[in-house]
Protein backbone atom coordinates (compact mmCIF):
# COMPACT_ATOMS: atom_id res chain seq x y z
CA UNK A 1 0.00 0.00 0.00
CA UNK A 2 1.42 3.38 -0.96
CA UNK A 3 0.66 6.81 0.43
CA UNK A 4 -0.84 7.70 -2.94
CA UNK A 5 -3.38 4.88 -2.53
CA UNK A 6 -4.27 6.07 0.98
CA UNK A 7 -3.72 9.86 1.10
CA UNK A 8 -5.38 10.16 4.52
CA UNK A 9 -2.63 7.99 5.98
CA UNK A 10 0.25 10.19 4.83
CA UNK A 11 0.29 12.13 8.10
CA UNK A 12 0.15 8.89 10.09
CA UNK A 13 3.10 7.53 8.15
CA UNK A 14 5.06 10.78 8.61
CA UNK A 15 4.37 10.77 12.34
CA UNK A 16 5.43 7.13 12.58
CA UNK A 17 8.67 7.87 10.71
CA UNK A 18 9.34 10.89 12.95
CA UNK A 19 8.66 8.82 16.06
CA UNK A 20 11.13 6.17 14.92
CA UNK A 21 13.82 8.79 14.18
CA UNK A 22 13.31 10.49 17.56
CA UNK A 23 13.39 7.13 19.38
CA UNK A 24 16.60 6.15 17.58
CA UNK A 25 18.18 9.52 18.41
CA UNK A 26 17.12 9.24 22.05
CA UNK A 27 18.49 5.71 22.19
CA UNK A 28 21.81 6.91 20.76
CA UNK A 29 22.00 9.66 23.41
CA UNK A 30 21.14 7.19 26.16
CA UNK A 31 23.72 4.65 25.00
CA UNK A 32 26.49 7.27 24.67
CA UNK A 33 25.84 8.44 28.21
CA UNK A 34 25.35 5.09 29.97
CA UNK A 35 21.59 5.57 30.31
CA UNK A 36 18.59 3.39 29.65
CA UNK A 37 15.94 4.92 27.34
CA UNK A 38 13.63 5.09 30.38
CA UNK A 39 16.27 7.21 32.14
CA UNK A 40 16.09 9.69 29.27
CA UNK A 41 12.28 9.77 29.43
CA UNK A 42 12.50 10.44 33.17
CA UNK A 43 14.90 13.34 32.62
CA UNK A 44 12.58 14.80 29.97
CA UNK A 45 9.66 14.45 32.39
CA UNK A 46 11.60 16.29 35.10
CA UNK A 47 12.73 19.05 32.73
CA UNK A 48 9.15 19.50 31.47
CA UNK A 49 7.92 19.82 35.06
CA UNK A 50 10.61 22.42 35.83
CA UNK A 51 9.73 24.39 32.69
CA UNK A 52 6.04 24.33 33.70
CA UNK A 53 6.92 25.42 37.26
CA UNK A 54 5.43 22.22 38.68
CA UNK A 55 7.01 20.32 41.55
CA UNK A 56 8.67 17.14 40.32
CA UNK A 57 8.15 14.19 42.63
CA UNK A 58 8.87 10.48 42.37
CA UNK A 59 5.11 9.95 42.07
CA UNK A 60 4.96 12.24 39.03
CA UNK A 61 7.80 10.37 37.33
CA UNK A 62 6.24 6.99 38.07
CA UNK A 63 2.84 8.09 36.78
CA UNK A 64 4.27 9.71 33.64
CA UNK A 65 6.36 6.66 32.78
CA UNK A 66 3.91 3.98 33.93
CA UNK A 67 6.26 2.62 36.58
CA UNK A 68 5.40 1.09 39.93
CA UNK A 69 6.97 2.40 43.14
CA UNK A 70 9.88 -0.07 43.11
CA UNK A 71 10.67 0.66 39.46
CA UNK A 72 10.54 4.39 40.08
CA UNK A 73 12.88 4.09 43.06
CA UNK A 74 15.37 2.00 41.06
CA UNK A 75 15.24 4.51 38.19
CA UNK A 76 15.81 7.50 40.49
CA UNK A 77 18.59 5.69 42.37
CA UNK A 78 20.33 5.06 39.05
CA UNK A 79 19.94 8.68 37.89
CA UNK A 80 21.16 9.96 41.26
CA UNK A 81 24.16 7.60 41.21
CA UNK A 82 25.06 8.87 37.71
CA UNK A 83 24.89 12.47 38.96
CA UNK A 84 21.91 13.49 36.81
CA UNK A 85 19.26 13.98 39.51
CA UNK A 86 19.19 14.94 43.17
CA UNK A 87 16.48 14.38 45.74
CA UNK A 88 15.68 17.32 48.00
CA UNK A 89 13.17 17.74 50.81
CA UNK A 90 10.24 20.01 50.06
CA UNK A 91 10.67 23.07 52.27
CA UNK A 92 6.88 23.33 52.74
CA UNK A 93 6.31 19.65 53.51
CA UNK A 94 9.39 17.86 54.83
CA UNK A 95 7.72 14.48 54.23
CA UNK A 96 7.73 15.09 50.48
CA UNK A 97 10.75 14.54 48.24
CA UNK A 98 11.28 16.75 45.22
CA UNK A 99 13.51 15.92 42.28
CA UNK A 100 15.88 18.30 40.57
CA UNK A 101 17.89 17.73 37.42
CA UNK A 102 21.58 18.46 37.92
CA UNK A 103 23.23 21.12 35.73
CA UNK A 104 25.54 18.42 34.35
CA UNK A 105 22.57 16.50 32.93
CA UNK A 106 21.12 19.67 31.41
CA UNK A 107 24.46 20.47 29.76
CA UNK A 108 24.73 16.92 28.36
CA UNK A 109 21.25 17.17 26.89
CA UNK A 110 21.86 20.61 25.41
CA UNK A 111 25.11 19.51 23.80
CA UNK A 112 23.43 16.55 22.13
CA UNK A 113 19.90 17.80 21.43
CA UNK A 114 20.67 21.51 20.99
CA UNK A 115 21.24 21.29 17.24
CA UNK A 116 18.01 19.30 16.83
CA UNK A 117 16.05 21.87 18.80
CA UNK A 118 17.61 24.74 16.84
CA UNK A 119 16.71 23.03 13.56
CA UNK A 120 13.11 22.49 14.63
CA UNK A 121 12.81 26.12 15.76
CA UNK A 122 14.25 27.27 12.42
CA UNK A 123 11.78 25.09 10.52
CA UNK A 124 8.95 26.68 12.49
CA UNK A 125 10.14 30.14 11.51
CA UNK A 126 9.29 29.27 7.90
CA UNK A 127 5.62 28.98 8.90
CA UNK A 128 3.10 31.74 9.43
CA UNK A 129 1.45 32.13 12.85
CA UNK A 130 -1.85 30.62 11.58
CA UNK A 131 0.09 27.66 10.19
CA UNK A 132 1.91 27.19 13.51
CA UNK A 133 -1.42 27.38 15.35
CA UNK A 134 -2.81 24.65 13.09
CA UNK A 135 0.28 22.50 13.66
CA UNK A 136 0.00 22.98 17.44
CA UNK A 137 -3.69 22.02 17.36
CA UNK A 138 -2.99 18.94 15.27
CA UNK A 139 -0.05 17.79 17.40
CA UNK A 140 -2.05 18.42 20.58
CA UNK A 141 -4.92 16.33 19.22
CA UNK A 142 -2.55 13.52 18.23
CA UNK A 143 -0.89 13.63 21.64
CA UNK A 144 -4.32 13.37 23.28
CA UNK A 145 -5.28 10.40 21.10
CA UNK A 146 -2.04 8.61 21.95
CA UNK A 147 -2.47 9.34 25.68
CA UNK A 148 -6.03 7.98 25.57
CA UNK A 149 -4.81 4.86 23.80
CA UNK A 150 -2.09 4.37 26.42
CA UNK A 151 -4.64 4.81 29.20
CA UNK A 152 -6.85 2.16 27.63
CA UNK A 153 -9.64 4.56 26.71
CA UNK A 154 -9.78 4.59 22.94
CA UNK A 155 -10.60 7.93 21.40
CA UNK A 156 -14.17 8.26 20.17
CA UNK A 157 -14.79 9.37 16.60
CA UNK A 158 -16.22 12.90 16.45
CA UNK A 159 -19.94 12.91 17.26
CA UNK A 160 -19.82 9.54 19.04
CA UNK A 161 -21.21 9.66 22.59
CA UNK A 162 -18.69 8.89 25.29
CA UNK A 163 -19.30 5.59 27.13
CA UNK A 164 -18.94 7.57 30.36
CA UNK A 165 -21.87 9.86 29.43
CA UNK A 166 -24.99 8.43 31.15
CA UNK A 167 -27.27 10.74 29.13
CA UNK A 168 -26.04 9.55 25.75
CA UNK A 169 -28.38 7.42 23.68
CA UNK A 170 -27.17 3.86 23.44
CA UNK A 171 -27.59 1.72 20.38
CA UNK A 172 -29.61 -1.45 20.71
CA UNK A 173 -28.05 -4.88 21.01
CA UNK A 174 -25.50 -5.81 18.43
CA UNK A 175 -26.81 -7.95 15.59
CA UNK A 176 -26.00 -11.63 15.75
CA UNK A 177 -22.79 -12.56 14.01
CA UNK A 178 -23.16 -14.35 10.72
CA UNK A 179 -21.31 -17.61 10.25
CA UNK A 180 -18.14 -17.26 8.22
CA UNK A 181 -18.10 -19.34 5.06
CA UNK A 182 -14.83 -20.98 4.40
CA UNK A 183 -13.70 -21.78 0.90
CA UNK A 184 -12.68 -25.35 0.36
Amino acid sequence: MTDEAEPDLRLVHQLRALTIELNLLGGEFAQRNGLHPTDLRALVCLLDAARAGSPATPGLVGAQLGLNSAGTTALLDRLERLGHVRRVRDTRDRRRVLLEVEDRAVALGQAFFGPLISGIVAAGQDCSEPELAAIRRFLGAVQGIVAEQRAGTPAQPPGTPSPADPTAARPGPAPAARPVRRRP
